[in-house]
């Protein structure tokens, strides 16, 4: 299927698969930028994959009442001007929150691609572009916020509050939150010493392997978590119009079944997931050298192929 996606067999890539209590299947090609195998338990930048880890994180302060996603975003951040109070964090999680565009924020950044940056470069918008609740706009500086108000609600620092309640409950020993100062944690995968990951946390932040990665996915299928209902939920907009985003996952169909899925990228990086719950898959696969758009071939299909094993 690689092939016919269009990769060859010397690009560095690793795919996994996953059905019910099963043994995972991977497939792994390629070298690392250091010249290291790849492999499935290589630790990989994770890129927007990491906004279902987030809203996880949101998920259980949600759970335990220390959330509330009709709360205010001027409650967790003040520094913020005047607008954050007419955004909820309900808003954030499904990209309805109005923020300004990703690229007007990256115009100001100046280089500082952290979460303080991407808070610091959001005080200079004295307005915005839009109306809450009004519109979807996919936004990474919306999901910044969002873990910065999960950390407040948790009094803790979210790749803390990750490990101990996510990572640690299902045994995801090689992932964590990664806000530096080093470009990557010890033993990844580095990327391209021109476009490092960015160090921001909550649109991104996350390093694991395709192992950890679906060892996740998996954990979501089954619920082990207690939170897939509660995930799961599409957002709306504030007239009632839905919308195909959850929590931190986009909400799709194939060939009449459920999938929740996300992509991450980043220059020299390409991610995907994709879950099946009724038929209890999953799919994972991470490219460390890919700046093209071939992994939504490759999901389709290895979403065809699942379908039909599990039909």
């Amino acid at each position: 299927m690689l092939a016919e996606a269009g990769y060859r067999n010397d690009e560095p890539i690793v795919v996994g698969l996953q059905r019910r209590d099963n043994a995972p299947a991977f497939h792994a090609q390629g070298l690392t930028a250091r010249r290291e195998t790849l492999s499935a338990t290589t630790p990989i930048y994770a890129a927007s994959l990491s906004k279902q880890i987030t809203a996880a994180c949101v998920a259980l302060l949600v759970q335990q009442g220390a959330l509330d996603l009709e709360s205010a975003l001027s409650r967790w951040l003040p520094q913020l001007p005047s607008w954050a109070g007419d955004i909820r964090v309900r808003q954030l999680l499904h990209h309805t929150a109005a923020l300004p565009a990703d690229r007007d924020i990256d115009a100001i950044l100046d280089g500082d691609r952290t979460s303080q940056g991407v808070i610091q470069a959001l005080t200079r918008f004295p307005a915005l572009p839009g109306r809450p609740g009004g519109d979807y706009v996919y936004s990474n500086a919306g999901y910044v916020c969002l873990a910065a108000a999960a950390e407040r609600a948790a009094g803790q620092p979210i790749p803390d509050f990750a490990r101990d309640r996510l990572f640690a409950p299902l045994s995801m020993s090689d992932t964590l939150f990664w806000a530096g100062p080093a470009p990557a944690p010890p033993g990844a995968a580095p990327l391209s010493p021109e476009h490092p990951a960015p160090l921001s946390l909550g649109d991104g932040g996350v390093w694991t392997t395709a192992g950890d990665l679906l060892r996740w996915s998996q954990a979501l299928n089954a619920d082990e978590l207690g939170l897939s209902a509660l995930m799961h939920i599409p957002g709306r907009l504030d007239d009632g119009t839905p919308i195909g985003y959850a929590w931190g996952i986009g909400v799709r169909s194939h060939a009449g079944h459920r999938v929740y899925r996300h992509g991450g990228g980043w220059p020299g990086l390409r991610a995907m997931q994709a879950r099946l719950p009724d038929l209890g898959w999953s799919i994972v696969f991470l490219a460390t050298a890919d700046d093209t758009e071939r992994r939504t071939v490759l999901l389709d299909l290895l979403l065809d192929a699942v379908v039909a094993e599990g039909e």
